[in-house]
């Protein structure tokens, strides 16, 4: 097979193209968790990144739209009969589809509320399947407590848990970061006869073990496994290698990568791929991800959109501008169509960089492209126009964005509140703040910081004071932020200090 280096002029990869093999990470995922329905309004992470929304925030369509009040009110109804025990007679179908929904929603409460009916009902029988499905969605939910109680109950049902059901409990504790009671639960796995811990329950405690960079665990477990014979899968080694890159352990990485192309239950994948090419290309060492990029095409393997996508941020962080030139020209060559992702890269490269021109230029092509930006392209247009001093574009962002069918979400708000506020515009800054309580936008700890840093920069220190001191209070009795945009009070307090002055 024939391979050809990277440079700023020639992109070039194996002539021979093949399908990528499947990624065993991402069955592996699949088959520990449960599918998710798209939400009715997306509230991403305060930490913004381009590749983390590969589709867009978009509005459902009208059909999902009903498909999802559907669901909700199913859920709703069902929760209110669980609270009475004279509702023992339900229609099976309707309990086991409003539990089902809201376990695909991750709405562990009334999840657990609905199971709670579904044990009242008379034709209920308990069953394994289910028990390892709340299991998993509670691990993701991060309540290993409700886990732990919810494995007792399913116990003293008379079922004896299977591999899958252990393994979700692993799962709630490492997700908490309780990795104690994680290994904890596999030791007692290896004390049942029938139900010793398999692939997928290491595979799930090193995973959790990169996580948390705990990393001096990874070579007991590996040992643990090799002397009960269970053998390392593609997925196994996937988790060792992107969790070694992601820290930087380049030499552990790498010696990870040898033993699994040397082992005979695994080989290397298009997920192996990435992970290597983009733990070089983040730390900068360009020469290296270049060398990686085509020593796996050596392997057999070709590149995705993903690799490109890769191979576009590395080149913006080093600030080889032409070499993405190259990569958007080759992917052009090779009929592989950018994605959203693609251009929220360049844009938000670009952006920081400084080169409003260039980045207006991509942006201007996505749309020829019929490529609806979604809330990090305008967060990294925000941001980009911000620094340059550009608040009338903000503006005009600003009304594109209401124009559009692109849901705000939190981080959307933060961006444009830090413009605002870095203009001076304090009056516009605070109208924002207000108006996440009509989209239903959570305020974080970023939102907050970012107003305070706004008064103190143009002299309101005694506002920025009271406005901490408020917030301190209030989380204080009630341990959270959020709920005070949705908080009358806080909002008619915060008016009369801060909109009215």
């Amino acid at each position: 097979m024939q391979s050809h280096s990277l440079s700023c002029t020639s992109l070039c990869w194996s002539y021979s193209i093949s399908t990528p093999p499947t990624t065993h990470l991402t069955k592996f995922f699949k088959e520990l968790s449960v599918h998710h329905g798209p939400p009715l309004l997306t509230i991403q992470s305060s930490k913004l990144s381009s590749d983390l929304v590969p589709v867009g925030i978009q509005r459902q369509p009208k059909k999902e739209l009903s498909r999802i009040l559907r669901t909700d009110a199913a859920i709703e109804a069902i929760e209110r009969k669980a609270n009475s025990k004279k509702y023992n007679k339900l229609w099976p179908r309707a309990v086991l589809e409003a539990l089902d929904d809201a376990i695909k929603e991750n709405r562990w409460e009334s999840a657990l509320k609905i199971f709670e009916l579904l044990r009242n009902q008379h034709w209920y029988e308990p069953r394994c399947r289910t028990y390892t499905k709340l299991l998993m969605m509670l691990g993701k939910c991060r309540q290993p407590d409700e886990a732990s109680l919810l494995f007792e109950i399913m116990q003293s049902e008379g079922l004896q848990p299977t591999v899958d059901a252990y393994t979700a409990l692993v799962s709630a504790y490492g997700e908490s970061g309780q990795l104690d009671k994680a290994f904890s639960i596999v030791d007692d796995m290896k004390s049942i006869s029938n139900c010793k811990p398999d692939v997928y329950t290491y595979s799930a405690l090193l995973n959790f073990c990169s996580k948390l960079h705990r990393f001096d665990l990874i070579g007991r477990i590996l040992a643990e496994m090799s002397y009960l014979g269970v053998e390392c899968s593609t997925v196994t080694f996937n988790t060792i290698i992107n969790g070694y890159g992601k820290a930087k352990m380049f030499e552990e990485m790498e010696n990870s990568l040898m033993d699994m192309i040397e082992s005979d239950s695994s080989s290397p994948d298009i997920f192996t791929f990435n992970s290597v090419i983009g733990a070089y290309g983040n730390s900068g060492q360009i020469e290296k991800m270049e060398k990686w990029y085509n020593e796996f095409q050596l392997m057999g393997l070709s590149p995705d959109v993903k690799t490109f996508n890769i191979l576009i941020r590395s080149y913006g962080k080093a600030g080889l501008y032409e070499k993405i030139k190259a990569v958007m020209k080759f992917m052009q060559k090779r009929f592989f169509s950018p994605t959203v992702v693609t251009y929220n890269i360049i844009i938000e490269t670009f952006g920081r960089a400084g080169d409003i021109e260039k980045m207006d230029e991509y942006f201007k092509t996505m749309k020829h492209q019929g490529m609806k930006p979604n809330a990090v392209t305008y967060c990294s247009l925000v941001n980009a126009y911000s620094k340059a001093g550009l608040i009338m574009k903000v503006d005009s962002i600003l009304r594109q964005v209401e124009n559009s069918d692109v849901v705000i979400d939190t981080p959307f708000f933060n961006c444009i509140i830090n413009a605002y506020g870095r203009a001076g515009d304090i009056e516009k800054m605070v109208q924002l703040f207000l108006a996440m309580k009509e989209r239903e936008c959570k305020p974080d700890s970023i939102t907050f910081a970012t107003m305070i840093q706004a008064y103190n920069s143009h002299g309101m220190t005694e506002a920025a004071q009271d406005l901490e001191k408020k917030i301190i209070k209030i989380k204080e009795n009630s341990g959270n932020l959020g709920f005070l945009v949705h908080s009358n009070s806080f909002i008619c307090w915060f008016c009369e200090n801060f909109f009215l002055n």
